[in-house]
């Protein structure tokens, strides 16, 4: 099994009979040149696992792979006049023989004001590989190789560290790290959730700003 890390959570999972991509989303680069895909998995619905633009023309490219999307990602692809089926935590599958097992069900927590949606971790090959999108779930199989949510809204380094001691993988591989270069997710989160009356202003880089 080897894997190829197209930034952010995308992951193309290449095993003996199958070639499985995994959250090509808009912080992620060069998924979109991918042939010979056997199944595109979205985890959840956020814009940086799944890129509604680049989507279909992927799939086009791609006309045997199988589009399989969480509950929440429904609406999403249903505009998109794409074909996709929807995976459910505990449902079993398996594509080119690569055995694929659902788990978790729920985005971790980003704020207590910000509904908590729908989530679904993917096991590959009975534990070979595990992507858990986004949340901490630990799966109670052994997991060999682990992609590592790594920065994020909704995470904190310690917490990211006591869910690889949970998981106990042989590998880690660090996935979601994009944030750490685009900090324009978090300065949204601010200005979304600031208190009435504060104003969330970025700073330019050199420059000098009246306040």
């Amino acid at each position: 099994m080897k894997i190829v890390h197209f930034g952010h959570s995308c992951v193309l999972l290449q095993t003996d009979g199958a070639r499985i991509l995994i959250d090509p989303g808009a912080f992620s680069a060069g998924f979109e040149s991918e042939r010979e895909l056997s199944a595109v998995f979205i985890t959840h619905q956020h814009f940086d696992h799944i890129d509604a633009d680049k989507l279909p023309a992927l799939l086009e490219a791609n006309a045997d792979a199988k589009l399989i999307v969480d509950p929440g990602t429904e609406e999403t692809v249903a505009k998109l006049g794409v074909e996709f089926q929807i995976i459910q935590p505990g449902d079993a599958l398996e594509i080119g023989g690569t055995a694929v097992n659902a788990v978790g069900g729920q985005h971790a927590v980003i704020h207590r004001d910000i509904p908590v949606i729908p989530n679904v971790g993917l096991i590959f090959g009975h534990g070979a590989f595990y992507h858990p999108g986004d949340a901490f779930h630990v799966p109670e199989q052994k997991i060999d190789v682990l992609g590592l949510p790594t920065g994020a809204p909704w995470l904190k380094a310690g917490e990211a560290v006591d869910f690889l001691r949970a998981v106990g993988p042989r590998l880690a591989v660090p996935i979601h790290e994009a944030v750490l270069v685009n900090p324009a997710m978090h300065y949204g989160l601010f200005t979304n959730l600031a208190p009435e009356g504060t104003e969330v202003r970025v700073a330019p880089r050199g420059k000098a700003v009246r306040l």
